[in-house]
């Protein structure tokens, strides 16, 4: 396997000294540059044609957002962009990932042994994924707007879209969510890989640029048709039997805390055959088993094909688990489920 050359750009001298002690201890990583800001990572590039970038979102003279544009235009590199866990940070993330950085790391608030620890293990394995995924800048990036709040039908879902999803998976549910209708006669909850206070920033920004209403989930809220419900980050959702949400912080499921395998297994057990699972781009195989346990009650299932992916794992262990009706790839993915959704479930067995 070839080294994946890594230019670490970042303001604080400290940070570019952790990152960089981090990634060359690991013998897939060679870490040939570091630049201070914007302006010195652009000219790093021009210098150096990293394979991956580790990026600071906030930073002097040229911000990350301003440098993963241009790097976006200029040379198409993949960016692992690190952010602070705090409200602007987490919001400019998704104006990051909005336009183009494969993944982000949040940067520990405490420096103590364990932190680090858990950023090193963090660290190497997204650098890793980063540098493999595919990157498309896209050709515009939504505005968000000051929207009227949307009207909220009091109906209790009688159908659910259960979505899992990782890595590319922001863009791939912007992509998928801006394109449902807001009169949608089911719920959706949606799983994606996501740290605290991040999920919150999802749904925000997700919600103000779609018709469909979009909110992180809230511990005992009904689960209600034309709402999209984000699991919150760190917890696990499951709905009970009153098809209310319920929020744990149950031990992880294939390492991840939401785990998109939790929430569908829950929502199959509750709709039953009414259920529609969807698994999107993403690292790992988080989703799978609950699909399998979705197509055994009689529920129907999609996947997002190799072609659109970031990352092809969770879509490819579903579909290797031989339970995906539908490999699709992003751009038809919302069309079907609202077609799906706009009809019985033995109504659509009986056009097959």
């Amino acid at each position: 396997m070839e080294t994946i050359k890594v230019l670490i750009v970042d303001d604080s001298a400290l940070m570019r000294r952790i990152i960089s002690d981090i990634l060359s201890s690991d013998p897939r990583f060679k870490v040939i540059g570091t630049a201070r800001d914007g302006i010195d990572a652009l000219e790093k590039m021009e210098q150096l044609s990293p394979d991956l970038v580790t990026m600071d979102v906030e930073m002097p003279r040229m911000d990350g957002i301003g440098t993963l544009k241009q790097i976006m235009r200029r040379y198409g590199t993949p960016v692992l962009m690190l952010s602070s866990m705090t409200q602007r940070g987490s919001s400019v993330t998704m104006e990051a990932l909005a336009l183009g950085a494969v993944d982000f790391l949040a940067k520990p608030q405490h420096t103590t042994t364990e932190s680090r620890e858990n950023m090193a293990r963090e660290l190497v394995t997204k650098a890793a994924a980063a540098a493999k995924a595919k990157v498309v800048a896209p050709a515009t990036v939504r505005t968000i707007v000051s929207a009227p709040p949307k009207p909220v039908t009091q109906s209790v879902a009688s159908r659910i879209v259960a979505i899992g999803t990782s890595t590319g998976g922001p863009r791939a549910l912007e992509t998928l969510l801006t394109e449902l209708p807001q009169n949608l006669p089911a719920a959706v909850l949606v799983t994606q890989h996501m740290p605290p206070k991040f999920t919150y920033a999802l749904a925000t920004r997700l919600d103000s640029i779609s018709a469909i209403r979009i909110k992180e989930a809230e511990h005992g809220e009904p689960v209600l048709s034309g709402v999209v419900y984000i699991a919150p980050g760190d917890y696990h959702l499951t709905v009970d039997d009153n098809k209310c949400v319920q929020l744990n912080q149950s031990p992880p499921v294939e390492h991840v805390r939401p785990s998109a395998t939790v929430m569908m297994l829950s929502a199959a057990k509750v709709w039953h055959g009414n259920i529609l699972g969807v698994i999107l781009t993403g690292m790992g195989r988080d989703g799978a088993d609950g699909m399998v346990e979705i197509k055994r009650r009689g529920g129907r299932t999609l996947a997002q094909d190799e072609e659109s992916s970031v990352i092809f794992s969770m879509p490819k262990a579903a579909i290797k688990a031989g339970v995906v009706d539908h490999v699709l790839p992003l751009s038809k993915i919302a069309g079907k489920i609202s077609e799906l959704c706009g009809r019985s479930i033995n109504d659509y067995r009986q056009r097959l």
